[in-house]
């Protein structure tokens, strides 16, 4: 009977990263002069592997990312960003109330 429960459990512990792969952050885009300047920021942070959704706002001048963290970080969709020309960081939970 044992027995029967170690592969539930090996399956269980195996597939737990994948339960905490999934994330969201926001990026602070201040560069964002022109209200055309989100598709290309969006347009970048799409290319990044793992990346599900990126909603751009010009007005608030951030980006909200949700992106698998088992393919890829906030260092490459802020690294994304710069390379289009628009430089971010991560917000701070504190910049964000």
């Amino acid at each position: 009977m044992k027995m029967r429960f170690v592969p539930i459990l090996l399956t269980v512990l195996l597939s737990l990263p994948s339960w905490a792969a999934i994330q969201t952050v926001t990026l602070s885009v201040p560069s964002m002069t022109c209200a055309a300047c989100p598709l290309t920021v969006k347009a970048a942070l799409n290319k990044v592997e793992g990346v599900s959704r990126a909603e751009v706002s010009y007005p608030e001048r951030e980006a909200v990312v949700t992106f698998d963290d088992n393919l890829t970080s906030v260092k490459a969709l802020t690294e994304a960003t710069t390379k289009a020309g628009y430089p971010s960081t991560l917000k701070s939970k504190a910049d964000r109330e």
